[in-house]
């Protein structure tokens, strides 16, 4: 799986802003770019970056229109799937 799961959430994120108010579009898109960047990074993210990813994510899915929520949740999970492959914690 490797960073492959975070290049899929940051996907996801990308298809949530489309789908999202411009200013929840322009958060998801920055969150996407986010991604998209520790995909590429060495060393990858830790755990607690992760973590605190997820808590944006959470944040934004909270007010986010339905239209969007299947996608950050497609994110969310691609994340914890990424998480479980990362050491420590």
């Amino acid at each position: 799986m490797a960073r492959t799961a975070l290049v899929e959430a940051s996907d996801a994120l990308r298809a949530a802003a489309e789908r999202a108010s411009a200013e929840r579009g322009h958060q998801l898109t920055e969150t996407a770019d986010t991604l998209s960047t520790l995909a590429s990074r060495e060393p990858g993210p830790d755990h607690g970056r992760l973590a605190r990813l997820e808590y944006t994510l959470r944040e934004l899915k909270e007010a986010a229109n339905p239209e969007a929520v299947d996608h950050i949740d497609d994110a969310l999970g691609q994340i914890k799937a990424y998480r479980k492959t990362v050491e420590g914690v």
